[in-house]
């Protein structure tokens, strides 16, 4: 194995994970990652907050030190992957020259979803995805300037708290008729409502944006209702896409991300695939998913790793999230889709502390729980170990979170 070649495509949260696993599960050929940026892998929740905020550099932002690549034999290239050849196991960078594999990681990650519209290239238009699009956004963050944020997701809303934070008046433009309306229930919606009006963001839902309107610099948003929202600043959040198109090309089965199996192995036996990119069977909800969340890339990648090196370590982890806005810290555990009850412990109305139990035929599948660690953690064991619940026990706040389980 010492003379064998890994390729890792991408310098994502899973690429750096991959990359790492494999020298501790004993790989000790070359490792070379490819990645399109000029930055080592970094942390990219923190760009929309302390990143913008200035309070982190890039130094701060790496996942790993350059001296531990350095230190374990991995070689970074800066370049972008235009073709694999699976047959002679090759693949093409964009400046022409080729590199052999023995093992090919598929750590290609997902990009902006883009909204197609009139003035999208006006200067002060923005999406937010990487370094370079922070960088381009920051002179524009201007204390008292306006800033136009479309689409109200996670990503979305973590931006206007941070822009609001900044000095910057802000309005918060939906499609649905509810902020995340595709990931949560209607009370945790009306929760992050109430929260981003009480900070003084505008926030408004059922709203079709039609076109961005300025000479050079954009001016204002023109929505299908005939409304102008004035703009100084427009940052566009409205979801991303995976990285498909090298691995269709190669003929590898695609399905909402690159298909592969629990211990991250595409149809080819030599490519394996990992992170936002990877479609998967989660044996906790019986059903195949593509996640876009660090724990899932950083978790699949273990798994990857461990197959390239001929162990079999089945990926089967519990899907979390977080998201940070103002004081608030949400962490989600599992998946709420498919739930036919709510169960909220805490004040959810007036407060800013608790959570919010998903349940399906009594059990209990997801929870979204708010400056509530400990909510959290026993959510994610319930789930993981199929514990029963009992629903009266759940929203009884005099009854300790320890003892919810007995």
């Amino acid at each position: 194995m010492s003379n064998q070649v890994c390729l890792i495509i991408g310098a994502s949260h899973a690429a750096a994970q991959l990359a790492t696993s494999l020298r501790q599960e004993g790989w000790q050929g070359q490792i070379t990652m490819i990645g399109d940026e000029a930055y080592l892998p970094y942390h990219r929740p923190p760009l929309s907050k302390t990143f913008l905020a200035g309070d982190k550099d890039i130094d701060d932002l790496l996942i790993r030190p350059a001296s531990f690549y350095e230190k374990s034999a991995i070689q970074f290239i800066q370049g972008r992957v235009t073709h694999i050849d699976r047959q002679q196991q090759k693949i093409t960078l964009n400046d022409g020259s080729q590199l052999h594999y023995d093992k090919l990681a598929l750590c290609l990650g997902a990009r902006v979803r883009t909204a197609g519209l009139t003035g999208e290239n006006l200067a002060g238009v923005h999406y937010l995805r990487n370094i370079a699009d922070i960088q381009a956004i920051k002179p524009y963050v201007v204390q008292g300037k306006r800033a136009v944020i479309m689409g109200g997701g996670y990503i979305g809303l973590e931006t206007a708290a941070s822009l609001k934070k900044l000095g910057m008046e802000v309005v918060v433009l939906e499609m649905a008729e509810r902020v995340l309306q595709r990931v949560t229930a209607p009370e945790m919606s009306a929760f992050y409502t109430r929260i981003h009006q009480q900070q003084g963001v505008a926030i408004y839902t059922q709203m079709t944006v039609n076109e961005i309107v300025g000479e050079e610099q954009v001016r204002a948003v023109k929505c299908a209702d005939g409304r102008e929202f004035l703009a100084d600043l427009v940052i566009i959040g409205i979801g991303v896409v995976p990285n498909v198109e090298l691995a269709e090309q190669a003929g590898l089965e695609v399905n909402n991300g690159i298909v592969v199996d629990e211990f991250g192995q595409t149809n080819d036996a030599n490519i394996v695939a990992a992170g936002d990119c990877a479609n998967h069977f989660n044996a906790i909800y019986g059903r195949r998913m593509r996640l876009e969340s660090v724990p899932n890339a950083s978790d699949q990648a273990k798994s990857a790793a461990a197959a390239i090196c001929g162990v079999h370590k089945p990926y089967k982890s519990l899907p979390w999230f977080w998201s940070d806005q103002y004081d608030l810290k949400l962490q989600i555990a599992g998946l709420s889709q498919s739930y036919d009850q709510v169960v909220i412990r805490g004040d959810i109305q007036h407060g800013r502390s608790f959570a919010a139990f998903y349940l399906q035929q009594g059990k209990l599948i997801a929870a979204d729980c708010i400056n509530r660690p400990q909510e959290f953690m026993l959510s994610k064991k319930i789930i993981t170990e199929n514990l029963p619940v009992n629903v009266d026990r759940l929203a009884d706040e005099s009854i300790p979170v320890k003892e919810l389980i007995t």
